[in-house]
């Protein structure tokens, strides 16, 4: 599914036009990604939580000239399923 699929969904169970769910499913994507930028957890009951992850600096092997490298830190998103989800599937 695709965000475009996703708004037409949404728009159709809501009863509202393509373009006011477009509005609304971009303000949800927002508030998370604000909300995720600032260490904070997101958690959407019956679904699931969304939570950054930190990864430290490791040493690495750059696999064509096989010579050692560091890989940066970096902050990564993890998805955890809820129940409902799960049992869903």
């Amino acid at each position: 599914m695709t965000k475009v699929d996703l708004i037409a969904k949404v728009a159709l169970n809501a009863d509202m036009t393509k373009k006011d769910a477009e509005k609304a499913v971009n303000a949800v994507f927002a508030a998370m990604a604000e909300a995720l930028k600032e260490g904070e957890k997101v958690a959407v009951s019956g679904f699931g939580s969304f939570e950054v992850h930190e990864r430290a600096s490791h040493p690495g092997i750059n696999p064509r000239t096989k010579e050692p490298i560091t890989i940066p830190a970096s902050r990564n998103v993890a998805f955890k399923a809820g129940k409902s989800l799960k049992d869903a599937l």
